[in-house]
């Protein structure tokens, strides 16, 4: 399929009410999504909406003063907890995190665990290819920023390493 015809069946679908569209021509698939689907966490409570890559999610707030204080905190001790000595790997595409290349595998790296330069640390799955994010560095892996299938987005920060 050309990537004009992509780029305008996109832009088609933005202008457009249609929520998600298949698209099958021989051995070529494309599926779009332009809102998130439900997910009801731990089979009960109230559903939650995960939003697509790029878009922020606004959730009213409750009439109460905690949660605000809680939220501006949460940020402050992720950058305190990071000594100014530590590299960031970031991702660098968007899709789902995995921590290990299958679900009953063990973790490629765990926290305090010693890596060299290139050494595997996850994967980020995007349209079904599983892309393998190196170390850029040697050193101790201080912090693990994202669970494991949690979707992450371009540049956003994956783990801190202590360089050795």
């Amino acid at each position: 399929m050309d990537l004009k015809v992509v780029k305008n069946l996109l832009e088609l679908i933005s202008e457009s009410d249609v929520n998600e569209v298949s698209i099958e021509e021989g051995n070529f698939k494309i599926k779009v999504k332009k809102q998130p689907d439900v997910i009801n966490k731990e089979g009960g409570g109230t559903p939650m909406y995960m939003p697509a890559p790029g878009v922020e999610m606004q959730m009213p707030q409750q009439p109460t003063a905690q949660p605000a204080p809680a939220q501006q905190s949460e940020p402050a001790e992720k950058q305190e907890a990071a000594p100014s000595n530590t590299h960031t790997v970031k991702s660098p595409i968007v899709g789902t995190f995995y921590e290990a290349p299958s679900p009953d595998s063990d973790p490629y790296v765990k926290v305090g665990d010693t890596v060299s330069k290139g050494d595997t640390l996850c994967i980020v799955e995007a349209m079904k290819i599983m892309n393998e994010i190196e170390a850029e560095v040697s050193g101790k892996v201080v912090k693990i920023l994202v669970d494991n299938g949690q979707p992450v987005e371009y540049d956003q920060p994956l783990f801190e390493i202590e360089p050795a």
